[in-house]
């Protein structure tokens, strides 16, 4: 069975991007069963809020 290209709706902004071939079989390599429900930009901006609001509160409980 062929890997193929996806199309999927990003939950976040709503454009369609692509899954590729290539990032099926990356994921797959990670153990990773779900398809991804955002787009590149909206999965980088989750990351980096996630990761500014994680750093926030260590800061803060170290002080």
């Amino acid at each position: 069975m062929s890997i193929e290209d996806k199309s999927i709706q990003c939950s976040d902004c709503g454009i369609t991007f692509t899954f590729t071939a290539g990032e099926q079989e990356f994921f797959a390599s990670k153990g990773f069963t779900n398809e991804p429900k955002r787009c590149v930009p909206c999965r980088q901006a989750k990351k980096q809020q996630n990761g500014s609001s994680v750093n926030d509160s260590y800061s803060y409980s170290r002080r």
